[in-house]
């Protein structure tokens, strides 16, 4: 098994900002996984050279190196083997009373993380949008169809896609100027997501990031940035507090315009209704 960070750094002398370097990378393993040396050292407070030079001092061949111990040690740590191991002694109860612990932790972080104004502009761009794009991969990706179905059963044009590759590009050529694109991105940075963020741009559009840890790197780039907090725990799914947070908006833009949500839900009852009964004469 490769070295630990601990144990790489008890076998040599570091400096003090070799040490900053250090202390910011276990405290912030998930950040760094994805970070340049130029960000990891805004959040240590020191150089890019500093970075670079504390990889070698530890033993590394360089930052990728580094970088690849770092997410060997997440994975390690947040795996489905790392949950069972924290979780097999625990009761039913006890496990019961655990998950939903770290839920309501999770929730009241992010409570106290989102900032109004930046809520509030959400809102109002989500209510004067012509079309709605939600976009999101793997678990936040139910999010991101959730806020679809949300926003289209309150009769909003509304869609989701958690296409990767090429596939995306079918889901983004039709965007356009009134079009808001909501990103779920909890903390992994990726290629993808920053072509969806320049194509919004590129085509005049607005978009919305929900997101943990991606918010200094990808700020600049988003018209509203929202805080969705990652558990420290990690029993209770990534998606949670996005999901909460969606619900929060959306009912929100419901307010916004009542006759609409009216309108909307007389005519999905309506439909529902005729629906049924032709499943009914089908089923005689």
């Amino acid at each position: 098994m490769p070295d630990s960070l601990e144990a790489r750094m008890r076998r040599v002398r570091l400096t003090d900002a070799e040490q900053r370097v250090v202390d910011y990378l276990l405290a912030h393993p998930r950040q760094a996984i994805l970070a340049t040396a130029e960000q990891i050292a805004g959040g240590a407070g020191t150089s890019d050279a500093t970075v670079v030079r504390t990889a070698r001092t530890l033993g590394f061949a360089g930052l990728p190196e580094l970088r690849q111990s770092l997410t060997d040690r997440v994975v390690d740590a947040t795996g489905p083997a790392a949950q069972v191991r924290r979780v097999a002694a625990d009761s039913s109860a006890g496990l019961l009373e655990r998950v939903f612990a770290e839920a309501v932790e999770r929730l009241a972080r992010t409570a106290a993380a989102i900032d109004g104004e930046a809520f509030s502009a959400a809102v109002a761009l989500l209510a004067a949008a012509g079309e709605v794009v939600g976009y999101g991969i793997g678990p936040s990706e139910l999010v991101a169809r959730a806020l679809a179905l949300r926003l289209t059963r309150l009769g909003r044009r509304a869609r989701a896609t958690g296409a990767v590759g090429f596939r995306l590009a079918d889901d983004l050529v039709g965007l356009g100027p009134d079009a808001v694109v909501v990103l779920y991105l909890p903390a992994r940075r990726t290629t993808d997501a920053e072509v969806v963020l320049g194509h919004v741009r590129a085509v005049g559009a607005r978009s919305v990031l929900v997101t943990d840890t991606l918010g200094p790197a990808l700020g600049d780039r988003a018209d509203v940035v929202l805080d969705a907090v990652h558990g420290l725990g990690e029993l209770t799914g990534e998606g949670l507090t996005a999901a909460v947070l969606t619900d929060a908006l959306c009912l929100a833009v419901a307010a916004e315009d009542e006759p609409s949500v009216v309108a909307a839900d007389e005519t999905l009852t309506r439909l529902r209704a005729e629906l049924n009964r032709d499943a009914s004469r089908r089923s005689r």
